[in-house]
């Protein structure tokens, strides 16, 4: 059916190269006769006025040649008068007839050949023309010429003409139409291919590509294509190795219940409060993996979501920094913080999760003794949120995908989900800011993120957290 579809449009679109071409070749066709007939009466006129100074000539010289009109001699110009199909009449200076053609005695049959010759129009109105000799007028004759009709040798003409001009007309539409079939199979063939390779991507077969033949359109359409299958085949096999992650991370908990539930059920162990308190861990463990998996599914949907108001994200960052001493302290990490007070619109909730998943983070991958700040600062029209810690780092080959989403590096497997980080830039990118990761294995990582801001800030406040000792 598609390429039913195609090859109707190939022939459409030839079929309007056709068009075009023939409507062309008719319009011109139509100017052409348009000028002609228009240019053809002054053509008329100006035959006309040779004929009438032919005659004229003619008679002027018999006069002179005779010295007196003579009748012999004006019937030698009988012919010549029948040739141009005019009806002739000589008068003298007082106006009395001296000769006619009918005087002449010409065969009627000639008479009529020479009109016919003529194009066989009726005679039109009489004109008195002068004949002058030696200065003076010895007479005047009075024609009466064919009007209104075209010779048959311009008639032949006109024919010739517009023979030529239908003629490449055809031509024109064949050769448009050759030219049409030809661009329209160029043009749809590799709209076709891309339809091809989309549907072969739609049906799971996320290797096909479609193939770049130029740079125009077309040709960054296909490169756009082979871009987004790209990033499929790719957000495919990292959502199968996160599936099989979060696999992993169930089976250890699971295994762990069911062989300890097991065990108290064959007697094997008492449900002490040490077994109790396993068990109480492993739920745990449970449940954070499973709001983190929310969280992230939540995440895609915060654009739509987001509860906006003005709030005050100095003091927001600094609660959220109180709720997590106790856990920083206990693990050995000091705590910093330098916030500026900045006011912005945002959702209170969201913004929370953000600051918390980045210390949590943090606090994974810091070894004991080291140290994470909180800078809060005002660039121009946005808020500037840094968290510097002195952990591990991460990798130059993980850090361009440690916002990705199911990507999880090789050090985080062992230390959570792994999907913290896109949860954190979902919820940045829904409040309309940006956040990089700049990192340096060995000396620690910097997170930074830029929201827009509502209105001025006020002075700097700050204070460290040090360590449970």
């Amino acid at each position: 059916m598609r390429e039913l579809l195609r090859t109707r449009f190939a022939y459409r679109l030839a079929l309007a190269f056709a068009i075009l071409g023939v409507g062309a070749a008719v319009l011109t066709t139509i100017l052409v006769n348009v000028a002609f007939s228009a240019r053809f009466d002054d053509y008329l006129a100006d035959q006309q006025s040779v004929r009438e100074r032919q005659l004229v000539a003619a008679f002027t010289d018999s006069y002179t040649h005779q010295g007196r009109w003579q009748a012999q001699a004006l019937d030698e110009l009988a012919p010549s008068v029948a040739m141009t199909g005019a009806e002739a009449e000589l008068r003298d200076p007082a106006g009395q007839r001296i000769w006619s053609v009918t005087d002449a005695g010409l065969d009627p049959e000639m008479a009529a050949m020479h009109r016919e010759m003529m194009g066989g129009g009726e005679p039109g109105p009489p004109k008195n023309l002068p004949i002058v000799a030696d200065g003076r007028q010895v007479g005047t004759l009075a024609v009466r010429l064919q009007q209104g009709a075209i010779p048959a040798v311009d008639q032949d003409f006109r024919t010739a003409v517009n023979g030529l001009l239908a003629a490449g007309g055809v031509a024109a539409g064949l050769i448009a139409l050759a030219a049409g079939l030809f661009f329209a199979r160029r043009i749809t063939a590799p709209v076709a291919e891309l339809t091809r390779a989309a549907d072969e991507l739609a049906a799971g077969h996320r290797h096909q590509r479609a193939t770049v033949r130029s740079q125009d359109e077309i040709g960054r359409l296909a490169s756009s294509f082979n871009t987004m299958a790209d990033q499929v085949e790719k957000e495919d096999e990292l959502r199968r190795l996160f599936a099989a992650d979060v696999a992993h991370e169930l089976r250890t908990p699971l295994a762990i219940l069911r062989s300890q539930i097991e065990a108290v059920q064959d007697g094997i162990a008492e449900p002490s409060p040490e077994t109790i308190a396993s068990l109480h861990e492993e739920t745990l463990r449970l449940g954070r993996l499973v709001t983190d998996l929310e969280a992230l599914a939540s995440a895609d949907a915060a654009a739509f979501t987001l509860q906006r108001e003005p709030l005050a994200l100095h003091a927001l960052v600094q609660e959220t920094v109180d709720g997590l001493a106790g856990q920083f302290a206990g693990a050995g990490i000091t705590l910093h913080t330098d916030l500026t007070d900045v006011v912005l619109i945002g959702d209170a909730v969201r913004l929370r999760q953000i600051v918390s998943n980045l210390l949590t983070n943090a606090r994974k991958f810091v070894p004991p003794g080291g140290t994470t700040t909180v800078t809060l600062t005002r660039r121009e029209d946005s808020a500037e949120l840094r968290i510097t810690d002195t952990g591990i780092g991460i990798p130059p080959d993980e850090l361009a995908h440690v916002f990705d989403r199911f990507f999880r590096g090789r050090a985080a497997r062992a230390a959570g989900s792994g999907i913290g980080l896109a949860i954190v830039a979902e919820l940045v990118a829904a409040h309309g800011g940006q956040v990089r990761a700049d990192s340096e294995p060995g000396r620690g990582s910097t997170f930074t993120i830029t929201l827009p801001i509502a209105h001025e800030d006020a002075p700097r406040t700050g204070r460290a957290i040090p360590p449970l000792t």
